[in-house]
């Protein structure tokens, strides 16, 4: 597979952040392309991002249940992940509390809420929410960022088989 062929397949992965599998790639992804292995390369690559490139995946990211959803301007891998949870049958006033949270957590942390929404629901997600709001900065971007790992992983084992 070329680099071109490969960021075309795998650059979205990483929200809006083709540059993770450009350097996955370039590092020597050679091996039989596997969930695992493939993760693998990309999450190296991620981390070894500077931390404005890091934060910047983390930005790429839409809010829960936001503005991009009711818009309908989310990626299709965002918006099968959302429906999923059931973020995109929120009454008034669930969506009132997550556009309210969204709101403090980006003012709190400079980026939005992340969370592998997969087997989760919207009270799941809330609590979480809730929970994780109280954390400081650095906690916070060290778990958004563990969570955009774990969406990339998600999002690989639906592309490739999961091996290692």
């Amino acid at each position: 597979m070329t680099k071109d062929e490969f960021v075309s397949r795998f650059g979205g992965v990483f929200e809006h952040s083709p540059w993770v599998a450009e350097r996955a790639f370039e590092a020597g992804v050679t091996e039989t392309l596997t969930a695992g292995s493939v993760h693998g390369a990309m999450v190296a690559a991620f981390r070894a991002g500077t931390e404005v490139e890091r934060l910047a995946v983390l930005r790429a990211h839409p809010d829960l249940a936001g503005k991009l959803a009711i818009a309908g301007e989310l990626t299709e891998d965002s918006r099968k992940e959302q429906a999923g949870a059931g973020l995109d049958r929120l009454t008034a006033d669930e969506h009132a509390s997550f556009t309210a949270l969204n709101s403090a957590y980006v003012e709190k942390f400079g980026f939005p809420f992340i969370i592998a929404v997969k087997g989760l629901n919207k009270d799941d997600i809330l609590s979480a929410f809730e929970t994780r709001i109280n954390n400081d900065r650095n906690a916070e971007f060290a778990t958004a960022s563990a969570q955009v790992e774990r969406i990339a992983y998600l999002r690989l084992t639906s592309m490739l088989p999961e091996g290692n």
